[in-house]
């Protein structure tokens, strides 16, 4: 894989950290952090994760880890704990975030606070959610097209939800009904310990949108 970039988009990240108080030492690739957080909890995925039924014996797993962000959604698969493939589109929360400042008369501010903690009136779930899970489906079945179109596969095993918006509700029991994929929430922190000082609940409320930043962390270890 050839990785470049400008010399700009470093050293924005860098002063970043630094303003946080940390020194940077590593600049790494996504697509390289995602591969190192999903080796740490790989072995946790149900085994035979293709809804169809149980894969043989020798074959290859292929995981595609769908990461619905603030403003895009990738879609990357892996096989053999490498990602071959990887893909952006530009759509997002920012979506469900402004429908609901729009319907409700809300601030941006004040929408994204309703839509966390699910304080919305009784017809959000028919007037604004169902929409946007409609829209995300479309997006997933797009990316997977995609895919399929350019690469040799005509299917894959499992299907992982990361980024900020992999908590919806019924988000990923609708996917693996529309798509016929196991779909399951993408948490890297399964099999770590945490300090006394973290917030359990947080932590698992936050592990999809993390992938990255556990990838990233992992790495300096290395």
């Amino acid at each position: 894989m050839l990785v470049a970039t400008r010399v700009e988009n470093v050293e924005m990240r860098c002063e970043a950290v630094e303003l946080g108080g940390l020194t940077p030492k590593i600049a790494d690739v996504e697509n390289f952090a995602i591969e190192n957080a999903f080796k740490v909890f790989a072995d946790t995925l149900p085994m035979g994760a293709n809804t169809i039924g149980i894969l043989d014996i020798g074959h290859t797993i292929t995981i595609g880890i769908l990461d619905i962000g603030h403003t895009m959604t990738t879609l990357s698969v892996l096989q053999d704990n490498k990602i071959i493939y990887n893909r952006e589109q530009v759509f997002g929360g920012k979506q469900l975030t402004q429908e609901i400042q729009n319907r409700y008369g809300l601030s941006f501010e004040e929408a994204g606070r309703a839509k966390k903690t699910r304080t919305l009136p009784d017809d959000y779930d028919a007037e604004v959610l169902e929409p946007f899970l409609d829209a995300v489906i479309q997006q997933a079945a797009r990316s997977l097209q995609f895919f399929f179109s350019s690469s040799q596969f005509n299917e894959i095993d499992h299907i992982l939800l990361a980024g900020g918006n992999a908590n919806i509700p019924g988000l990923a029991k609708i996917l693996q009904q529309k798509l016929g994929y196991r779909v399951t929430t993408a948490n890297p922190f399964l099999q770590m310990g945490f300090s006394p000082q973290i917030d359990i609940k947080k932590i698992e409320s936050d592990a999809p949108s993390l992938l990255v930043a556990c990838g990233l962390a992992l790495r300096s270890f290395d």
